[in-house]
């Protein structure tokens, strides 16, 4: 399963650096993850400050 970010992010770019797939780019209101590419490592979710990263499920 895929992570997604929620409409809580704050679009810091505290998760981008920390995506080893580099699936992660900013959208137009927030960041955005491309879920083909994510491999649901959690990197991205533990590094948000907001808690915005979750798991689809």
């Amino acid at each position: 399963m895929a992570f997604r970010i929620t409409d809580d992010c704050i679009a810091c770019g505290a998760c981008v650096d920390e995506c080893p797939n580099e699936c992660i780019s900013e959208g137009s209101d927030k960041y955005v993850i491309d879920a083909d590419a994510c491999t649901s490592c959690g990197a991205c979710a533990d590094a948000c400050p907001t808690g915005a990263i979750i798991e689809e499920e």
